[in-house]
């Protein structure tokens, strides 16, 4: 995990980069959020509008919808049935790195970090994002994303939403120059403290090939992120895209019994049976970038 762990170098190319057009990158968020908000509602099974619904809806090509849809295809989000429609995959299986007790201590991801702002605008949460938030559906948000560089190379593509009301003008320079949690704390009185992370496997889509400079359906990773400050006001939601060829988590564990059962719990890579008994599972987190050789 490397969001803003380490200064970011300002940008001699602030707009997107060539062959990216304008507006495109906030496009597909709309496309992909108004997916993954239906998805919300409803339950492993359930259908989803048809494609003609949804583009008339959405005011997009179907390419365009396509694209979105094989994307959450590909990441188990989706399933699609021919000649039946698209339904909502079968539940993830979820497994907890982390102690209830306490937050991970991050530790700082290594080489040299910058970025380059990509989409920068304001518009409402909508009801998946403002649930999140803990904000209305209407209420105003900023988005940001933007190109994370490590050493010059493309890293990853951030999407970030923060409540507009907590900062009322943060510019794309702001974004691009510096430890953005360090800014907010500083410039806009925002102190964060703990965050809630998933992370899972994906494959990138053709505008995050084309950003990242690797094929497209790479291997990816997908990091959702909810911040919240020293109050537990949720202050920034934030979707990533990382290599999958270039970044990757190391976890340390302490591996013991189940709280209150004796028994131990399943942790992947290690059969039942193969545990100690030294108490609760722990874990710190770290992001390890690494070149191909």
């Amino acid at each position: 995990m490397a969001h803003d762990s380490s200064e970011a170098a300002p940008s001699a190319h602030p707009g997107p980069p060539p062959g990216t057009a304008p507006g495109s990158v906030l496009k597909r968020e709309r496309v992909r959020e108004h997916l993954l908000g239906l998805i919300d509602v409803r339950r492993p099974g359930d259908a989803i509008p048809s494609e003609r619904t949804l583009c008339a809806a959405l005011e997009v090509s179907r390419p365009t919808l396509r694209a979105a849809v094989d994307e959450l295809v590909a990441t188990g989000v989706l399933v699609r049935e021919h000649g039946r429609g698209m339904f909502v995959a079968p539940a993830k299986i979820t497994q907890e790195l982390s102690a209830d007790e306490a937050p991970f201590a991050v530790r700082q991801a290594s080489g040299h970090w910058s970025s380059r702002v990509l989409e920068h605008s304001t518009a409402p949460a909508g009801a998946r994002i403002g649930r999140r938030l803990r904000i209305s559906p209407g209420a105003r948000l900023l988005y940001i994303a933007r190109l994370r560089l490590v050493d010059g190379a493309p890293m990853a593509i951030e999407h970030l939403h923060i409540p507009a009301d907590l900062i009322p003008a943060l510019t794309p320079a702001e974004l691009e120059a510096g430890d953005l949690y360090e800014h907010l704390r500083d410039h806009h009185g925002v102190h964060v403290h703990e965050a809630q992370q998933s992370i899972e496997p994906t494959v990138v889509n053709e505008a995050e090939a084309d950003l990242l400079d690797v094929p497209l359906l790479s291997p990816a990773l997908l990091i959702e992120r909810l911040t919240t400050d020293s109050t537990g006001r949720p202050v920034e939601y934030v979707h990533s895209v990382y290599r999958g060829d270039r970044y990757r988590i190391v976890s340390r564990l302490a591996l013991g019994a189940t709280p209150g059962t004796g028994r131990p719990g399943h942790h992947p890579g290690i059969p039942p049976g193969d545990l100690g008994r030294r108490g609760i599972i722990t874990s710190t987190t770290r992001g390890d970038i690494h070149t191909r050789t």
